[in-house]
């Protein structure tokens, strides 16, 4: 290797993250593990100046040690932007388009941007990359987006996790999953970026399915012919939207991704479904849980798209007609019953 090639090695990735929750919270702590220098931009001034000062979050995963040396929190966005290679989007999508609103093309010109948002822009029925494309002509080869079962609980843990990375640019994929890669986490790439992206949605409707039937009182057996029914359903919307014949659904970076969003209880979407099939309404289901459920955003787009393609989704139905035409949850899962196989 020459002299520049091993200078390059050394030089630290620059890297902003825009967003302070969980996940963005997770993500800094992961990718603090190797040779990088983050730049976080957090919305609240009070959080930012409580990093700097304590090295911790004080709003998510508190438990979690910010390392100082790898890590500067800023307040102004333009500023954790300048100079970076990569730029992660790690805020709810309902909040993209006010999060980005006072930047131009400019400020992404030359950076890879990463989106490891799970949900789409409400309203225009848009995945994020498409909407950053749209917003500020950004090519999708300059872009990759995070999935996989991986949630931010476990990962302040440190427990083992795994991520796929998925971009046109299969290179680009590869590049920023090596900076992943460390102790407690493993992440491959792949090119099926659409296909990964609609899954990440997906399953999050799924979840909120699962938790409302829990709710309910229904059994395991009912969740597992649920999850796989659903994953056959995330096939079909993919087989009419996105058709791509190497797709392999089966791996982690969608059933995976699908299986521990649906199970677990860490997930929020689950959460949330089973605070609705307890009795709550969604606005006071929302109110309490004081986070952001994609899948909430998520059912209204993807039921808008499947009924323009003409595609036939029970399970994104129902929870469509729970969710938005404030249908009973009972009556609603009784009917889904039977048109599971």
């Amino acid at each position: 290797m020459s002299e520049l090639a091993e200078l390059k090695k050394k030089i630290p990735t620059q890297i902003a993250v825009l967003g302070g929750g969980s996940w963005a919270t997770a993500l800094v702590k992961i990718l603090s593990e190797n040779n990088v220098k983050i730049k976080w931009w957090i919305r609240r001034k009070s959080d930012v100046e409580f990093i700097r000062k304590y090295n911790h979050n004080p709003s998510y995963l508190t438990d979690v040690a910010i390392n100082p040396r790898k890590v500067k929190t800023y307040s102004k966005m333009v500023d954790a932007l300048a100079g970076v290679e990569y730029i992660i989007l790690a805020v709810p999508a309902a909040f993209i388009p006010s999060t980005l609103k006072d930047l131009n093309k400019k400020h992404f010109e030359g950076k890879k941007v990463v989106s490891a948002i799970k949900g789409m822009i409400p309203d225009e029925n848009l995945l994020v990359t498409d909407w950053m494309e749209r917003a500020f002509n950004l090519p999708l080869g300059q872009t990759c987006v995070i999935a996989g079962p991986c949630h931010a609980e476990e990962v302040a843990l440190e427990k083992q996790s795994y991520l796929t990375i998925a971009s046109p640019d299969l290179g680009l994929a590869q590049s920023f999953a090596n900076l992943l890669n460390g102790r407690f986490l493993q992440a491959h790439a792949i090119q099926d970026l659409y296909g990964v992206e609609y899954c990440a949605v997906i399953k999050n409707i799924v979840a909120m399915a699962c938790g409302i039937t829990r709710g309910l009182g229904f059994g395991d057996n009912f969740q597992a012919v649920l999850v796989s029914n659903a994953m056959q359903e995330i096939k079909i919307f993919l087989d009419v939207v996105y058709p791509e014949k190497n797709r392999d659904l089966n791996s982690s970076g969608y059933l995976g991704d699908l299986l521990v969003t649906a199970y677990s209880q860490f997930s929020r979407n689950r959460t949330f479904g089973n605070m609705i099939g307890r009795g709550y309404s969604v606005k006071s289901a929302q109110i309490e849980m004081n986070m952001i459920a994609e899948g909430y955003y998520a059912v209204r787009s993807i039921y808008s798209i499947s009924r323009q393609h003409n595609i036939k989704l029970p399970i994104i139905e129902a929870v469509y007609n729970i969710v938005y035409e404030h249908a009973n949850p009972m009556v609603e899962m009784n009917k889904l019953k039977g048109l599971l196989k």
